[in-house]
């Protein structure tokens, strides 16, 4: 226990987040990677998201309603490209372009 107190103590304190204020990621994260890719102009689609992170297309679902949720920032769709199938339903080929409302 000690040594873990030696270690921390060495460490600066971290700086207290304002009331209300967003939260920053952690450099390096999939959460970074995914709001870079969510910033650029042309967007980003699910697959290139899960592509990037690994993750399924339910927690790419997920992460949105965190970020709109947790951090206030709005995700918009860009684009929406479907491919109709015989059945007037959307079929295999079929995506949406999203990214942050305020970007580009």
């Amino acid at each position: 226990m000690a040594a873990l107190r030696a270690a921390l103590d060495g460490k600066p304190a971290r700086q207290p987040r304002q009331p209300g204020a967003p939260r920053k990621p952690r450099e390096g994260t999939k959460q970074e990677q995914v709001l870079a890719l969510l910033r650029r102009p042309e967007g980003a689609t699910f697959a290139q998201i899960a592509e990037v992170t690994g993750w399924q297309h339910h927690t790419v679902r997920g992460f949105f309603a965190g970020l709109k949720k947790r951090q206030g920032i709005a995700v918009e769709v860009l684009e929406r490209v479907r491919q109709v199938g015989p059945d007037k339903q959307g079929a295999k080929g079929s995506y949406s372009v999203y990214r942050i409302a305020d970007a580009g």
